[in-house]
């Protein structure tokens, strides 16, 4: 894995409360969080940036109020629109073969 270091300014893990490595592993967290709600992200990679597995990151993104689902408007409507046709089908079998 490659790193990334960066300039903070003194002090700042005892304004957080925080030791330096829990700052660290907090800033990962931050950065999975943002660029996985942006879509910059998959859910697997967000999770190996932030030093996790993905059902922690997961985890992690209820915490923070981040949704698992990256789709646009239009995009949960056709697929709510799908899941509402699967339902009618399945129906719509077990309607039939309870006539036979």
């Amino acid at each position: 894995m490659k790193e990334i270091t960066f300039e903070y300014p003194e002090g700042l893990e005892l304004a957080v409360q925080t030791t330096p490595e829990e700052l660290r592993a907090q800033i990962r967290l931050m950065a999975a969080l943002k660029m996985f709600e942006l879509g910059k992200l998959s859910s697997g990679k967000a999770a190996q940036l932030a030093g996790m597995s993905r059902v922690e990151f997961f985890e992690q993104c209820g915490r923070y109020r981040v949704s698992v689902f990256n789709y646009s408007p239009k995009e949960m409507e056709n697929e709510l629109q799908a899941d509402l046709q699967t339902i009618d089908k399945i129906k719509s079998k077990a309607t039939n073969s309870g006539t036979n």
